[in-house]
C-alpha cells in the first residue's frame, strides 16, 4: 500500500547544535568558536536527558478524585482565558447550496478578542432536531486553509469532504476558524504563542476556549438535539476533539484520528519537534498523562485511529493509552465504548478507518 509522507503539524525539524571533538583529544582538527545560542543550545539538548526518565510520569491519581475536580485541574492550566459564560454573538455571512447539502458562513463573537469565522452544514431535508458535530481542522502547515478542509478536504483525509460526508449521515455540523488559521491568519504561529505567553496565556488554552464555546453556541441551534454530540478530527484536530471531550461532557462521541499522543513517551523519545508550538501547555505534564486526560471522557464513547508508521504517535505511547483507558473503561462497566484502531501507514485517515468512523458514529450517536 503506497504510504503518503504528510507534514507534521507546521513545525521544521529541531536544528542539529555543531559536532564537537571527543573529550580529551589532542589532534582534533578545531571546529568554529561556540556562541552563546550554540552554547544554550547544547545544554538544552544534555538536559533534555534527564527530563525522560520514567519517574518524570505521574501516578495515577486515587479513584477517589472527583472527576470534576480533575477538569476543573486541567482548565485551570490553560492560561487566563477569557469569561467562561460570556454571551455569545453571531452573524450569518451568507447560506449556499452545495454538494446535496446547505452551507451557512458566519462570523462568530466567541471570546471578545477577536472575530471567529465558522462554517456549518447542515443536510438539504433534515430531520430537526438532528445530531450534531464540532468537527475540528488540522494544521499540517496549512495556515491559510482552517475550515476549508471541512468543505474542501486535505490530502491525509479521504476523498470525500467530513461536511459532505456528515450530513450525508443527517448531521448538522460546525467547524471554526482557529486562531493563527484560515481567516484568522494574520499572525505567525509563533508570534502569537510568545504575545499571549507575555500576557499570561497560553495559545492552546485559547483555541481550547473557542472550541468549548463554539460547542455552547452549536447546542442552542434550534435545527440540533443537544443530546446527542460528537466532535472528531485530523492531527491537530483529532487532539482537540479528546481536549474537549474530557472538558465537556455534553460531548456524547469522540472520534480522534492520528494524534493519541503519550506525552511521555514523546518526551523520553525526543520527538517533540513534530508538534508545532501550540500544543505545549506550561505545567501540563506535572499534573496528567494523555491517558489520565482521555479517562475523563469515559464511559462516553471514543473511538481511536492511528497509524503505526506515524511519528507523532509513538507506538509505545499507544501502548500504554489503550492499556490505561481499556481498564478505565472495563472498571466503569462499559467496555464496547473504547476502541483504538491501529493501521500500517504513517499520518493519514484510510479509507478502512472512514467506514469505522461511520459506523462507530451511527451506533453511538
Amino acid at each position: 500500500m503506497a504510504i503518503r509522507t504528510i507534514p507534521p503539524h507546521g513545525a521544521q525539524d529541531a536544528p542539529r547544535g555543531p559536532r564537537l571533538p571527543p573529550h580529551g583529544a589532542q589532534d582534533a582538527p578545531r571546529g568554529p568558536r561556540l556562541g552563546r545560542r550554540d552554547v544554550l543550545t547544547l545544554a538544552g539538548l544534555a538536559s533534555l536527558s534527564s527530563l525522560t526518565n520514567a519517574e518524570s510520569r505521574p501516578m495515577i491519581q486515587p479513584a477517589v478524585q472527583r472527576p470534576d475536580d480533575r477538569r476543573r485541574a486541567l482548565y485551570a492550566l490553560l492560561g487566563d482565558l477569557p469569561d467562561r459564560h460570556r454571551p455569545i454573538k453571531g452573524a450569518k455571512r451568507q447560506e449556499a447550496h452545495r454538494d446535496s447539502y446547505v452551507l451557512e458562513t458566519w462570523d462568530l463573537d466567541l471570546n471578545g478578542i477577536e472575530m471567529v469565522p465558522a462554517y456549518v452544514a447542515r443536510p438539504e431535508s433534515p430531520k430537526s432536531p438532528a445530531p450534531a458535530v464540532l468537527f475540528n481542522h488540522s494544521h499540517g502547515g496549512g495556515y491559510k486553509i482552517g475550515k476549508q478542509e471541512f468543505v474542501d478536504g486535505r490530502e491525509y483525509l479521504q476523498p470525500v469532504p467530513y461536511a459532505k460526508a456528515l450530513t450525508d449521515l443527517g448531521y448538522v455540523a460546525l467547524c471554526i476558524d482557529h486562531w493563527v488559521f484560515g481567516e484568522r491568519s494574520h499572525t505567525t504561529e509563533l508570534d502569537t504563542f510568545k504575545a499571549m505567553l507575555w500576557q499570561g496565556q497560553v495559545l492552546w488554552g485559547m483555541m481550547v476556549y473557542d472550541s468549548l464555546r463554539a460547542l455552547d453556541w452549536l447546542v442552542d441551534r434550534a435545527d440540533v438535539d443537544r443530546a446527542r454530540v460528537a466532535t472528531l478530527g485530523i492531527s491537530m484536530g483529532s487532539t482537540m476533539a479528546w481536549w474537549v471531550a474530557a472538558l465537556d461532557e455534553r460531548v456524547k462521541v469522540t472520534v480522534d484520528i492520528c494524534c493519541l499522543t503519550d506525552f511521555h513517551t514523546l518526551l523520553a523519545q525526543k520527538g517533540l519537534s513534530g508538534h508545532g508550538v501550540y500544543y505545549y501547555v506550561p505545567g501540563l505534564l506535572k499534573q496528567f498523562t494523555t491517558s489520565q486526560i482521555n479517562a475523563l471522557i469515559a464511559p462516553r464513547a471514543h473511538l481511536g485511529l492511528a497509524g503505526l508508521k506515524d511519528k507523532l504517535t509513538p507506538v509505545e505511547g499507544l501502548d500504554i493509552i489503550d492499556r490505561e483507558l481499556t481498564r478505565v473503561y472495563t472498571e466503569q462497566k462499559h467496555p464496547e465504548r473504547w476502541t483504538l484502531l491501529r493501521y500500517d501507514v504513517g499520518h493519514m485517515e484510510t479509507a478502512e478507518g472512514r467506514q469505522e468512523i461511520i459506523a462507530f458514529l451511527n451506533r453511538f450517536l
